[in-house]
């Protein structure tokens, strides 16, 4: 996005509208890389089932919610971004669990 302070309110608001619907375009037809987020899950997983196999339900709980509530809010905000169906689960699965990226 550019910026041109002379440029009329309306002209910008067009043109960001526009450019905003492009990279939407962008963001539907890409591919989900799900390699990481696979990590990322698996290590939730672990962590969930140690915690568990020790007896700490109330952490077991408290990052169990956690995790649930940060998928909840990125299948929401995917799907508010008009994503439907498996693309937007995908996109949610990546968003909470890709952080392992960079691992």
């Amino acid at each position: 996005m550019s910026f041109d302070e002379n440029e009329p309110q309306a002209v910008s608001g067009q043109r960001f509208a526009a450019e905003r619907a492009q990279g939407r375009a962008r963001r539907r037809s890409a591919p989900v890389a799900l390699g990481p987020a696979h990590v990322g899950a698996g290590i939730v997983a672990v962590v969930l089932v140690l915690l568990g196999w020790f007896g700490k339900f109330a952490a077991l709980g408290v990052v169990g919610g956690g995790v649930l509530l940060w998928f909840t809010v990125a299948l929401v905000w995917a799907h508010a971004d008009g994503d439907r169906g498996g693309h937007a689960l995908r996109r949610a699965y990546r968003a909470a669990f890709g952080w392992a990226d960079g691992l």
